[in-house]
């Protein structure tokens, strides 16, 4: 009796190759103008900078300015948060970008006249940026499709990065040719660009349809209240608040070090600028590294592994403590800038997959409002404690709360893969 054949194999269903995501339109537009918006924001404090090299401003109105910018930005994102969801988030960042470029010429109109002009627009400035972040966070998840959003994520970070190298450098050489007025006008036509150049994406699930939103009806609740909504959604992910715990403690601690300590260290210990400068271009080029090797790694366990790039924050100030060669201390600053990008890129990615979609620009808004706003607070207390318990003291303890935090956020269950377990209360 013949032995009946084996049916015949299907045939092997390749997935098909993703396009990269810098090839599509829709997210060019929305890198371009997120790429001016970075150039603007860090070439801002550069330029204000070089007002005070030709006297044209003082320092102490140079530190007047920065904290009515900060000021500024802190105030505004939980607003935009709040906004972005209630409306458009393309509306957003125009309305955004447009005021941070009218806060250009307004900072111009003041130079060497009138203070409160400068400090008035350093305000409005600091709000566009603040306003932008949690708008272009959101409008990211509306542009890419959820398979290439770490791709999309990294190639947005990459943009941040080289406008760290880029913007000061940039700024120093037209400083050649160019006044500090000239040098401002080119600050707000970049915002010009970040304002127009994105187009506008397309709300996923529940954002789809914002008219029939109870928000948007006569009813519609306070910015409070619906912020307070988003602070909910956050709660909802155990995952969310450790990890931004860690990243708040981090921020506060590591990089007021480098803000603070490592000028000192620099001049005291080495007797030279070198060192601090080959550390941050260290940083900023291992992160540049750190953004290329994520947009395409896919660890087994992504939210441990972001979480142990936060922790390499450590080494930075950990090799200030010792008495180590300049290459030492640049190789850590390498390391944490790896590993900074290691954290961010997935953590975004996460974000955007996991947070109910009309509501994504409040939690990113609180997760800017948290990490970033508390920065100036470490920037503030670490000079003092420098002064009473010594700059070794200090960095030992801003290296152990770097390694701690992290290490602590990955004790949730839900960290290991930045995700919360599907539940009946779901309904997104």
């Amino acid at each position: 009796m013949p032995t009946p054949s084996a049916p015949p194999r299907p045939a092997e269903v390749r997935p098909a190759k993703q396009r990269p995501v810098l090839l599509d339109l829709a997210f060019l537009r929305l890198w371009t103008g997120a790429t001016a918006s970075g150039l603007a924001t860090w070439a801002l404090p550069f330029v204000l900078g070089l007002a005070v090299f030709d006297r044209t401003l003082s320092a102490t109105d140079l530190g007047l300015l920065l904290a009515a910018r900060t000021a500024g930005f802190l105030a505004a994102v939980p607003v935009a948060g709040v906004l972005a969801d209630r409306h458009s988030r393309r509306g957003v960042v125009l309305w955004a970008g447009l005021a941070a470029s009218a806060a250009a010429p307004l900072i111009a109109a003041g130079l060497d006249r009138s203070v409160l002009l400068m400090a008035t627009g350093a305000a409005v400035a600091g709000a566009g940026q603040g306003a932008c972040r949690p708008a272009y966070q959101a409008l990211t998840a509306e542009v890419v499709d959820a398979d290439r959003r770490q791709q999309a994520n990294a190639a947005m970070t990459l943009a941040v990065r080289v406008t760290t190298l880029v913007g000061p450098s940039l700024a120093a050489l037209l400083a050649v040719f160019l006044d500090t007025w000239a040098l401002l006008t080119g600050i707000g036509l970049l915002w010009l660009v970040a304002a127009f150049v994105p187009g506008r994406g397309e709300r996923p699930g529940t954002a789809n349809d914002m008219s029939q939103s109870p928000a948007n009806g006569p009813g519609r609740a306070s910015l409070l209240a619906e912020f307070t909504e988003g602070v909910r959604e956050a709660r909802r992910h155990p995952w969310f608040l450790a990890g931004l715990g860690a990243l708040t403690a981090v921020i506060a601690t590591g990089y007021s070090a480098t803000g603070v300590a490592l000028p000192l260290v620099s001049r005291d210990e080495y007797g030279t600028e070198v060192v601090l400068a080959g550390a941050m271009t260290a940083y900023t080029a291992g992160a540049l590294g750190g953004a290329l090797l994520v947009a395409r790694w896919r660890p087994h366990s992504p939210g441990r592994a972001a979480l142990a790039g936060l922790a390499a924050y450590g080494f930075a100030p950990l090799s200030l403590v010792f008495p180590v060669h300049p290459v030492v201390v640049m190789a850590a600053y390498a390391v944490a800038g790896i590993g900074i990008e290691l954290f961010n890129v997935p953590w975004f990615t996460a974000a955007q997959r996991e947070v109910a979609p009309d509501k994504l620009a409040r939690v990113s808004s609180l997760d800017f409002l948290l990490s970033y706003g508390l920065a100036p607070v470490g920037l503030a207390v670490i000079a003092p404690a420098i002064d009473v318990f010594g700059v070794t003291a200090v960095l030992a303890g801003c290296a152990v709360v770097c390694f701690a935090a992290p290490a602590a956020a990955a004790l949730v269950p839900s960290a290991r893969t930045f995700s919360r377990p599907a539940s009946r209360d779901d309904h997104h």
